[in-house]
Order: structure tokens, then sequence, then C-alpha cells
């Protein structure tokens, strides 16, 4: 069977597009046939213009036919030619494609800055320890018999104020008052700021 693809107006004698559309709205497979051969190639001739990309372009054609198939009972003839509607509807199609391009490449761009690492040097590691270390021992010995041996038992030995006062033989309030006077003491040698 051939298919005559005119679709002058219905004075010239051809079938005018919009009753080809109605025809694809019922479900009517050869009408969408004359369709397709009507409009594909302009499909994908706005799809290459927007997306500039053919093997892009070709499955963004391709989603406007089946859009056409679906949607063609949508199709009102008051509101514009069949040429115009289909071009509106690969148009969008073909801008949604390069828009979720455009974001999927962005959020790959974010991932990738996100997950990039900083080389690890372990040798300016190990020196910035030593050198912490080193004002650490530094601020301790700026700080008084007491309060040097009640921050050590309570920060390098994990003992509870009440078992720093217990293994220094001292009262209690004595304890709390010398760790809290020795940790300012270190803030302020470390130069933390709170």
């Amino acid at each position: 069977m051939t298919r005559r693809l005119w679709f002058g107006n219905a004075d010239a004698g051809g079938p005018r597009l919009e009753g080809v559309m109605e025809k694809v709205g019922h479900g009517d497979k050869d009408a969408f046939a004359v369709l397709y051969d009507a409009v594909a190639s302009m499909v994908f001739g706005i799809a290459v213009k927007v997306v500039r990309d053919r093997s892009r372009s070709e499955e963004v054609a391709q989603e406007v036919m089946i859009d056409l198939w679906r949607q063609a009972a949508r199709y009102r003839p008051e509101q514009g030619s069949v040429m115009t509607w289909v071009a509106t509807i690969a148009h969008r199609r073909a801008v949604d494609r390069v828009r979720f391009a455009r974001a999927s490449a962005d959020r790959e761009h974010a991932h990738a800055v996100r997950e990039r690492v900083r080389p690890f040097d372990e040798v300016a590691e190990q020196v910035e320890v030593r050198l912490e270390s080193e004002q650490v021992r530094r601020c301790m010995r700026g700080l008084t018999e007491l309060q040097r041996q009640a921050v050590t038992l309570a920060y390098y030995r994990g003992l509870t104020y009440r078992e720093v006062a217990e293994v220094l033989r001292a009262p209690l309030p004595t304890v709390k008052t010398r760790m809290r006077d020795g940790l300012i003491r270190l803030r302020d040698c470390m130069g933390v700021t709170t």
C-alpha cells in the first residue's frame, strides 16, 4: 500500500494533517505512519539544532514520536496547526534533554569536587604531630606541679576528679580548681581561642 504524503488544504483533494491527527488520536496505526512520514524529518531537524549531538537527537526524535502517538487525542486544531503543535513538542523535548545533560554534568562536577581528596603527606603529618607534642610539653612545663600532675592523670590516664584527688592525696575542690586553672593556662599557651 502506498501512502499519499500530501497535506495541503481540503480543497486540493488531499487528506488534511488535522484529520490524520484525529485518526491517530483514536489509535489508528496507519494514520500514525502517515503522520510519522510527514513530521519525522522536521522533528529530527529541531532536535539536532537544539541538542547538537546526532545520537542524542535521534533519541529525542524517537521520544517525540512516542509522545505524538500518546498525546494525539490532546491536539486541538483551533489552537494551531499540527506542524506547529509537533514542532512545539519537539522543541520542548530537545530543550529538556539539553537541560538534563547540563544538570547531570553539573552534578558530576560538584560530586568530583567534593570527593577530591588532597594527597596525604605522611612526612608533613608526622612533623605537625611532633610540633604539637613539643608545644604541649612546653606548655605543660609552665604549670605548677599540682596542676601538671592533675592534668596528666585526668587526660593521659583518664582518671576522674575524685580518682585524681585520691592519687594526689589532695582535697577534691583543690584538685578541681588546680585542673581548671591548669587547663586555662594550657589553652592560653597553645593559642586556642574559644
